[in-house]
């Protein structure tokens, strides 16, 4: 499998597409004016505890205050997550953890998405090459997709050599570091203690709301966690940004930095493979099959649901068939979809009905092979009673939608409007309230250009009811600043 990484860095923006096979896999993209804050540590203030939630609010500095579960607290001389539980054994109790304006240091686990504030943890992880620090617990695992069980075993045994003896910080290794060699996984931890007693001695002597400690932008970050020995090359579109990326490699990743390069080609860099259509192409709801059929897409704040339709896919043997092969198909397709549009949270999908148990199971199958090599952590059930699969994708940032698009004007974001028949039906009983509230010698409709053709036509019969009625004329005038839903009666 052939990767490549390209990265379109602007002053104001920066945009990176994953490649693999000429196939964009994932695409992300940073904004000046909306830098993520995931990762970050800032000192924070408790500014509420809410004991019914188990959770508190903390002013970190940014306009809204972010949230933070009793879960996510780790209590004074405790490894982990919190374990001051209550009377029932069950659950941390928040009172116990936290009082209002007290200090501490925080991180963020998941950008502020929508009306939702920044969430918290104070299990900090600072993260690097092939390792990820945890100043706060005195353990060492391994990820879990190192599979092989002696690069496992080696890799265990490499941390228990250059370990400091106290065992203090705990450390997880990265995927990435499957096959690094002593020295590497030496220079890693280095890097990382030298990093946090920097942070460390920030935060000991900054006040609430500073922000101690930023991750770094957006093409260092991709390059750290998401390049590997099966990246081909790393195409850079700007000069400086290309400078500082060889800079960092050279410094921490120098396996890496040989695959680097500036591009110097006349098309604009996410031109190539087509991907600035593909972009266009997941701002859609509908999402073509090459068979024919299709998907369509829709994300609302609950939940993101997915329905999978035949379209003009009419197969070559039976319906069964016709339909199993559209959803593997699907499958393959629904993976891809989400990583590109970066959907998270609940996700419902309804594949078409299949009557073979065994069908059912390949294309879970399908779906969940295709969701391997997702960064994001994801878990899929079994097709429920109602034949649809229900799974989760780890959010930690907003969706490609939501970053790239905002709230229709005319819909408000409801995706539909009224037609003109309703709108006209709508003007007549407006008309019917003023005729009984107000004296007035004429009436003056102002509306969407469609609105007013139908009043003239189809709808001129009940118009010159109402005329009848008030016993004054009515004038139509069409608006071409209206939105279809509008409308203004104007008595004269």
């Amino acid at each position: 499998m052939s990767e490549e990484i390209l990265i379109n860095s602007t002053p104001r923006e920066i945009r990176v597409a994953l490649i693999e096979d000429g196939v964009l896999q994932d695409f992300m993209i940073e904004r000046a004016s909306r830098l993520g804050l995931t990762g970050n540590l800032y000192i924070g203030r408790v500014s509420r505890v809410l004991p019914g939630m188990q959770a508190a609010f903390v002013d970190i500095g940014i306009e809204r205050t972010a949230f933070l579960h009793a879960s996510d607290i780790r209590p004074a001389g405790v490894d982990g997550g919190a374990h001051q539980q209550n009377g029932n054994g069950d659950e941390p109790v928040i009172g116990k953890l936290l009082h209002e304006g007290q200090q501490l240091l925080v991180q963020v686990m998941k950008d502020p998405i929508g009306t939702k504030g920044a969430r918290l943890t104070t299990n900090i992880t600072i993260p690097s090459r092939y390792l990820v620090k945890l100043p706060n617990a005195g353990k060492v695992g391994i990820s879990a997709r190192i599979e092989d069980e002696d690069e496992r075993a080696r890799l265990k045994g490499i941390m228990e050599q250059i370990l400091p003896a106290d065992r203090s910080p705990g450390y997880i290794v990265r995927t990435v570091a499957e096959g690094a060699t002593l020295e590497a996984l030496r220079a890693d931890m280095l890097f990382l203690d030298q990093l946090w007693s920097s942070i460390y001695a920030a935060a000991e002597a900054g006040e609430a709301g500073t922000l101690v400690h930023e991750d770094p932008s957006l093409a260092i970050r991709v390059i750290r966690d998401l390049a590997s020995s099966d990246v081909a090359r790393i195409l850079v579109s700007s000069e400086p940004a290309y400078r500082k990326l060889k800079s960092f490699a050279e410094s921490f990743i120098a396996d890496i930095a040989p695959a680097i390069e500036l591009y110097t080609g006349r098309r604009p860099i996410l031109d190539l493979y087509g991907i600035e259509d593909e972009i266009e192409k997941a701002l859609n709801r509908k999402v073509a099959l090459k068979s024919g059929g299709y998907l369509i897409f829709d994300q609302t704040e609950a939940m993101t649901t997915i329905d999978v339709n035949t379209g003009g896919y009419v197969g070559y043997r039976n319906l069964e068939d016709t339909i199993f092969r559209t959803n593997l198909e699907a499958a393959v397709t629904i993976a891809r979809q989400l990583r590109l549009r970066n959907l998270g949270g609940i996700i419902i999908i309804d594949f078409i009905d299949m009557d073979e148990a065994t069908h059912r199971t390949q294309v879970l199958e399908a779906l969940e092979g295709a969701l391997a090599n997702d960064y994001a952590r994801t878990q899929i059930s079994e097709h429920s009673a109602l034949g649809l699969v229900e799974m989760t994708r780890k959010r930690t940032r907003e969706s490609l939608e939501h970053i790239m698009c905002g709230a229709c004007p005319t819909c408000e974001g409801s995706g539909s409007v009224k037609t003109p028949e309703t709108v006209s039906y709508e003007i007549f009983r407006e008309i019917l309230r003023q005729h009984r509230q107000f004296k007035f010698n004429e009436l003056v409709v102002l509306a969407h250009q469609d609105v007013i053709e139908l009043l003239l036509d189809e709808e001129s019969a009940g118009l010159a009811e109402l005329e009848e009625l008030t016993g004054k004329p009515i004038s139509l005038q069409a608006e071409a600043m209206f939105e279809q839903g509008r409308f203004d009666v104007i008595l004269m």
